[in-house]
């Protein structure tokens, strides 16, 4: 029979498709604007060109009215726009517009006779501002290919790093939003997607498939939910109303051997269109490696995308994505990896050759992702002030992780002591129904999804240590030997030496599954009243996975315009329920529970560990400021309190990677961004915040190692005073070459276990038990010597005489995991980029160039050492691509 909470879930969804039964425009995060053009008289005028514009995003796109003097424009990002209608023998007109819901804009549009003054004015820097309670970051498509991106196998989230206040960088594409690990969300066309999307645990979205995004930094209105520290809210492009086909060809070479091809096009008519995007990737730096030369680190990816609309009637439409991504790429070597098995000297002599007397050779782990996304919407005009959409989806993840030939030759010095590989799936499907309602000084939506997310985790693993054993002891206290040594054993040695295989053992197999339910409701109401905006909203979630849990979740934000000035004061609250991370939630929630797996995931305790829901108080204020028509500054001070803070502990030197849970954390940050609309061909973006996260022992649930905090508090890897980017783009005119620069500044994350001197003044290394490789990668120095991959640093060293080109170590006595840790040194990242969109000056068909150099300065740095969250990785040498593409 079902549970009480089954039966509510069936009650709702039965609610969802009645409605639905009662009762288009746009899909869920866009909406349309749709008007007539008139003159005095009130006859019609055709062929009249309106245009929209948003200065800040950089948004822009024009139509022309028909025979009737109607227009329309669909799939536009909510926000402000200009507006303007001209048309030969009139005078022009100008209006700011504003869409907020899928319920359509309409406008009635007369124009004057030439010689007569525009009808409506625009107050000046008025469209630069948004009286909007909520921080967000608006971009469009148009910045995309001007912004030199670090990252070719994560391009979105590379984008979203450079381009977004709040951003913490990271390796592969990972990166920390406002101080927290994966607390992102995207939202692609009104589809929610919570589980992680970097390139170690999922396939993004083709960046040449987004039109444009809107990230929200700032409280999440109610329609959020679960991981909301950024909102990426994605409009992908539409080919409706393209009666002409337009798209493009485009392939590029580069560093690394990295190339890549790609084909995109749109088209269709008045009531219909379809954009299609392919393209695929094959480099030889796919991942961001533990060392500054690449080895063993190549991969490819290819990627599809296809966006479906069609509108049935004037009140029903429909909408379709479909998705279809593969990659497939190297897990990359350190030089212990590479040239240092524990077989060949490292740890125990043997010439190199495993037990069975083979050769181990370098370490060759690799992985496989493919991901699928089907996700239709059906959305109905109730009446000119109300739009109902209904939408399902279903998204997979299927991911591989394949250990080497030789499984010896996964054992990594101080890191990895198992040979591992896995076989993981991960399937969210879905249904989603809202209500938008638009009238007076209301904007009300209410809504409901219901999804399920089936998990399923094959993990074969084996011991390839042959001093993992030793280093344990049986019930009597005695070591722990093979049965050579008739000694009797005891557990753990009875659990794990079937499965040790330096002595003959075998694979140990987990398998775990289980299914995420989860139920959402929520109703908001953006509230305009004169110069006052109110943000209003509830949300209730109802969670039943491995745990269970329910949150009622107020949202309350409020905006003032002084519009004298451009200022908008903004302040907001957010109640949130954060549920756990769904990558290897089984075996991290019961890993510590089995025998065999506790000692191998460096369980703290016995039993079983369940990652539970948690939940956030967060309080925003901020203000927005435009100082003529040419600068707006937006900024945010945020304080988040969570209880129940999550993270990741990793597998030795794998990408495969386990949630855990903490008692709470506290995250106080600030954020900002100045922002230059184009002015004279020239553009430029700043972005900049600085976050303290903190986080408080004991650990509630998962698996993994627990960091060494004596105070039971400690900074994670998420925490960083400051960094920025600032972009400049400059092209003189619009037919004309451009250029793009970017500069990033990091002042750098928490680091891992660096060795530091207590208050005796001396540096022990040897008790660090780094090896010679890591004090390399830390760029440890001592007397002025550096220790190299194969030669490591005295046993100790004097403080004084003790330095690092890479880390930022603490003085002799100050190390203090709260207040005073090792951090990566501060870096300076320089990129540039050259291009020319027409260079034969073609009109209909054009050829594009663009050539873009990323770390200009060859910059030696890391992103992060040794953390016990994501391990060791350095930014990417100078490298340097060039791309030419046809355009028709």
């Amino acid at each position: 029979m079902p549970t009480s909470y089954q039966w509510r879930c069936i009650a709702i969804v039965a609610v969802i498709f009645f409605t639905a039964s009662l009762g288009a425009q746009s899909v869920g995060n866009s909406g349309s604007i749709n008007g007539s053009v008139v003159d005095a008289t009130g006859a019609v005028v055709a062929n009249a060109r309106v245009t929209i514009h948003n200065p800040v995003s950089g948004f822009d796109r024009s139509t022309i009215s028909d025979s009737s003097g109607k227009f329309s424009f669909t799939n536009i990002p909510f926000n402000p726009y200009h507006l303007t209608v001209s048309a030969e023998g009139f005078s022009s007109f100008a209006q700011d517009v504003e869409p907020r819901s899928a319920v359509p804009v309409s406008l009635a549009i007369q124009l004057q006779v030439a010689g007569s003054t525009t009808q409506v004015t625009v107050e000046a820097g008025t469209d630069l501002v948004e009286n909007d309670s909520t921080f967000h970051t608006d971009v469009d498509k148009s910045m995309f290919d001007k912004l030199p991106l670090e990252s070719a196998s994560s391009p979105v989230s590379s984008f979203i790093t450079l381009s977004t206040p709040g951003i913490a960088a990271d390796s592969n594409g990972l990166f920390h939003g406002l101080g927290d690990h994966a607390e992102n969300s995207f939202v692609v066309d009104g589809q929610p997607i919570t589980d992680q999307q970097s390139k170690v645990f999922s396939n993004q979205i083709s960046l040449d498939s987004i039109q444009s995004l809107e990230v929200i930094s700032g409280a999440p209105p109610a329609e959020y939910g679960d991981k909301t520290s950024v909102v990426i809210n994605v409009t992908t492009q539409s080919g409706q109303g393209e009666t002409t086909p337009h798209g493009s060809v485009k392939a590029s070479y580069g560093s690394f051997g990295s190339s890549t091809l790609g084909f995109n096009l749109g088209y269709g008519g008045p009531k219909w269109g379809n954009y299609i995007s392919v393209s695929g990737l094959n480099s030889g730096r796919f991942l961001d490696p533990p060392e500054f030369a690449v080895m063993h680190d190549k991969g490819n990816e290819e990627n599809f995308f296809d966006r479906v609309d069609y509108q049935i009637s004037s009140i029903d439409s429909l909408h379709l994505n479909l998705a279809y991504t593969r990659s497939w790429f190297q897990t990359p070597n350190s030089y212990d990896a590479e040239n240092a098995t524990a077989w060949n000297g490292v740890t125990v002599n043997n010439a190199g050759l495993d037990p069975n007397g083979n050769v181990v050779g370098p370490a060759d782990q690799r992985s496989q992702i493919k991901t699928v996304n089907i996700a239709p919407s059906w959305t109905r005009l109730i009446n000119s002030s109300t739009v109902f959409t209904l939408g399902a989806f279903v998204r997979r993840d299927q991911y591989n992780y394949y250990a080497g030939a030789n499984p010896f030759a996964d054992l990594t010095p101080d890191l990895q002591a198992e040979t591992v590989s896995q076989n993981r799936s991960l399937t969210n499907t879905g249904i989603r129904s809202n209500v938008s309602y638009v009238k007076g000084i209301h904007n009300v939506k209410a809504g409901a999804t219901y999804e399920q997310t089936f998990l399923r985790e094959t993990d074969p693993l084996g011991i390839v240590d042959p001093t993992f054993l030793p280093s344990l002891t049986d019930a009597s206290g005695l070591p722990c030997y093979d049965k050579i040594n008739n000694v009797a054993l005891d557990s753990p040695c009875t659990d794990l030496l079937p499965y040790d295989l330096t002595r003959q053992g075998t694979l140990f197999t987990f398998r775990g599954r289980t299914d995420v339910k989860e139920l959402s409701l929520y109703i908001q109401d953006a509230i305009t009243k004169g110069n006052w905006s109110f943000n209003l909203g509830l949300r209730g979630d109802f969670y039943n996975g491995l745990t269970t849990h329910r949150e009622a979740e107020p949202r309350v934000g409020v905006a003032y315009n002084i519009k004298k000035t451009n200022t908008v004061l903004r302040t907001s609250y957010a109640r949130v329920l954060e549920t756990p991370f769904n990558e290897n939630l089984v075996l991290a929630s019961v890993g510590c529970g089995d025998a065999v797996l506790n000692p191998l995931l460096g369980c703290a305790a016995s039993g079983v560990n369940p990652i539970t829901p948690g939940w956030r108080n967060e309080f925003h204020a901020g203000i927005q400021q435009a100082l003529g028509r040419y600068l707006v500054f937006s900024g945010e001070y945020i304080w988040k309190y969570t209880h129940g803070a999550y993270d990741f502990s990793i597998l030795g030197a794998t990408p495969i990677t386990f949630p855990i849970e903490w008692h709470n954390s506290k995250i106080p940050a600030f954020a900002g961004r100045v922002s230059i609309p184009n002015f004279r061909g020239f553009s430029a973006l700043m972005v900049f915040s600085g976050v303290t996260s903190r986080f408080f022992l004991p650990q509630l649930g998962g698996a993994g190692a627990t960091p060494a905090a004596p105070g039971g508090v400690f900074r994670i890897d998420h925490d960083e005073k400051f960094n920025q980017t600032t972009h400049v783009q400059y092209q003189p005119w619009k037919a004309g070459p451009w250029i793009g620069f970017n500069w990033r500044y990091d002042s750098g994350l928490v680091a891992g276990a660096a060795p530091f001197a207590d208050s005796s003044g001396i540096v022990d290394l040897a008790a660090s038990g780094l090896t010679a490789d890591q004090e390399f990668q830390a760029g440890l120095i001592c007397n002025g010597v550096r220790a190299t991959p194969t030669v490591a640093l005295p046993g100790s060293c004097p403080a004084s005489q003790f330095t690092s080109s890479l880390l930022r170590i603490p003085a002799a006595g100050t190390e203090n995991d709260d207040h005073n840790p090792p951090r990566i040194a501060p870096r300076h990242l320089f990129d540039i980029a050259f291009g020319h969109e027409n260079v034969f000056h073609g009109d209909k068909n054009k050829v594009s160039a663009q050539l873009t150099v990323i770390n200009l300065t060859n910059n030696y740095a890391l992103y992060n050492f040794l953390s016990t969250f994501s391990g060791t990785h350095y930014v990417t040498p100078r490298a340097i691509t060039g791309e030419l593409a046809f355009h028709f």
